[in-house]
């Protein structure tokens, strides 16, 4: 290039780069790089319990390897909010629980809007809430619990992995219902919230099945109720709350994964097919049924209609009971 003046190198070298540019840019995806999975709550609760299991067989039917990131805070809001302004590649994902229909209504403004700065790849997953308590608590059923906490209004403490998260609502509806007060314990993730609970800094924990059924096999903790409208297989020996008198209450936890608004409807489709097909996999199945979960597969269209309905749900149920909390 000894001949070309100032000028013509500039511009090969420009040309040069767009050519290098275009060429990545028609790399099929996901073969560009690792795929970041978020969870955005602490180790140890069901979102990061998913995330652990679909992670490797997704990133099998990939081709690609899938990185785990929990960012917690904020009652999920954190890593959510991380998602949404990442670049609509497919590159980076995040893991929601039902927390994302809940906390709009909530009285806290977020940094998100669920519908807008997502675009909706699958559910995952749901799972019941259950009513856990320390062993050594005077209650020892969900009847037994509900005459205690209308007896003793403010008196009881429950821990949850955070403000605005499904655990906390289902503490908060519950008070509503059940014509009492209970003194709420935020937590940066179900780990912490279910160690205080053992070791007795708190009384009781609205906690899914997943996190909690290995602690009360093993007589850490003690379950009293399903805060749901049915029984579980794992535990069918476990009376709803409706059959206990509270009636009107369902606080099923459930799981989907999102991608940021914008990312390319063949991405989308490819996520959703491996999420389908991990899901479908008799080896995750089994090891999902066994800690609590039950998979819910669905396109991205179904869960986009899922969320709408969700949210229309709890800004009925919130603004009924007139509960607010800061995130």
């Amino acid at each position: 290039m000894t001949g070309m003046t100032r000028y013509a190198r500039m511009a090969l070298a420009a040309m040069l780069s767009a050519t290098a540019l275009g060429a990545a840019a028609q790399v099929p995806f996901p073969a560009q790089k690792p795929i970041t999975l978020v969870v955005p709550f602490a180790p140890g609760g069901g979102n990061d319990i998913l995330a652990r299991l679909i992670a490797p067989k997704m990133g099998k039917l990939l081709g690609q390897t899938i990185v785990i990131e929990n960012k917690p805070g904020a009652g999920g809001n954190l890593g959510t909010d991380f998602v949404a302004h990442a670049a609509p590649d497919g590159y980076t994902l995040v893991i929601a629980s039902s927390q994302v229909t809940m906390n709009p209504f909530l009285g806290t403004k977020l940094p998100f809007n669920i519908e807008r700065d997502f675009a909706p790849v699958g559910r995952i997953a749901a799972v019941p809430i259950m009513l856990v308590a320390n062993p050594d608590q005077p209650f020892r059923t969900l009847q037994d619990f509900i005459q205690y906490s209308r007896a003793n209004p403010g008196k009881l403490s429950y821990s949850s992995p955070g403000n605005g998260t499904p655990q906390h609502l289902a503490g908060e509806v519950f008070a509503k219902l059940n014509r009492t007060e209970l003194l709420h314990i935020p937590y940066r993730g179900t780990g912490p919230s279910i160690t205080d609970l053992m070791g007795g800094q708190v009384q009781v924990s609205f906690a899914t099945i997943a996190s909690a059924i290995q602690y009360v096999r093993a007589g850490k903790l003690r379950a009293l109720g399903i805060a749901g409208n049915k029984r579980t297989a794992l535990m069918p020996e476990l009376p709803t709350f409706a059959e206990a008198g509270v009636t009107g209450y369902d606080a099923e936890l459930w799981y989907s994964l999102l991608a940021p608004s914008r990312t390319p409807g063949a991405v989308v489709d490819k996520l959703n097919a491996a999420l389908v097909a991990a899901l479908k996999s008799p080896d995750i199945a089994e090891q999902m049924a066994r800690q609590g979960f039950e998979p819910q597969v669905s396109s991205p269209a179904e869960l986009k209609a899922h969320i709408a309905k969700d949210l229309a749900r709890w800004q009925r149920l919130i603004q009924d009971n007139g509960i607010k909390v800061a995130l």
